[in-house]
């Protein structure tokens, strides 16, 4: 059994994503022991990439705070290898199509596979594109992650029934409470034809709504800010209200 699907058979799982350098990686490790420590059922690992267009302003500064402190993709690598060490939850990828390229895709998938990764998001390819990664990813036992916003039922269905790991839901980013609602939809339309796992992209939220909203999905993921001082000790306390929270749904 995948690390990815036994996490989920333990109930409704908690997602923190972190950008790997941001201020440095001893201090990324350091954030990702705390946050296991914490509760958190998978981590996820973010490789900077120069121009991260999905992503908000916060995450855009951190990204390139991380590459003008010499963050690489082969760092990253080296982190998870350390991490593996010792943690055995799993870890997730989070980066761009152009780093994967740039890398080579081939290659990417190996050296992922070989540090410890289980999976790999790239929010900037859309399903219908994501051939030209599938092949290599499913070669070396990379789960490939899609990402679903708001579409027509068709499309929902499609995306649903040919994904893997688990489905990330995006709400509309203008859809400020009803984003969550109209995501409600789109996970009830899903568990008519599908049993793949859903996760809501949660943003910066805390456990008041955490709770709130995993009662209608499988796990959330969030993207703390850390304050520059404490980061660890922030991350682990973070990830301890968070997990309790959508642990106490059942």
């Amino acid at each position: 059994m995948s690390r990815i699907k036994e996490a989920f058979q333990k109930g409704r799982a908690f997602i923190p994503f972190i950008i790997c350098g941001d201020p440095d990686l001893k201090t990324t490790e350091e954030i990702v022991r705390e946050m296991a420590k914490g509760g958190a059922d998978l981590i996820g690992l973010c490789i900077p990439f120069s121009d991260p267009a999905a992503e908000g302003a916060a995450v855009m500064e951190a990204e390139l705070r991380a590459l003008r402190g010499g963050t690489t993709t082969d760092a990253v690598f080296s982190l998870t290898r350390e991490l593996r060490r010792e943690l055995s939850l799993p870890l997730i990828y989070r980066s761009y199509a152009n780093v994967v390229f740039s890398y080579g895709t081939e290659r990417f998938m190996k050296e992922a596979a070989e540090a410890g990764a289980d999976a790999l998001i790239l929010p900037d390819v859309p399903f219908e594109e994501r051939e030209e990664f599938l092949g290599a990813a499913k070669k070396h036992g990379i789960c490939l992650i899609s990402m679903l916003a708001p579409s027509p039922e068709k499309r929902v269905l499609a995306i649903a029934g040919d994904s893997e790991g688990f489905l990330c839901l995006l709400p509309s980013p203008d859809a400020g409470a009803g984003g969550l609602s109209e995501m409600r939809e789109t996970a009830k339309l899903v568990r008519e034809r599908s049993g793949i796992p859903l996760v809501i992209d949660f943003g910066e939220k805390e456990a008041e709504e955490a709770e709130e909203a995993a009662a209608f999905f499988d796990g959330l993921i969030a993207m703390p800010a850390l304050p520059g001082q404490g980061k660890a000790e922030y991350a682990g306390a973070y990830a301890k209200r968070m997990a309790e929270a959508v642990h106490r749904v059942r």
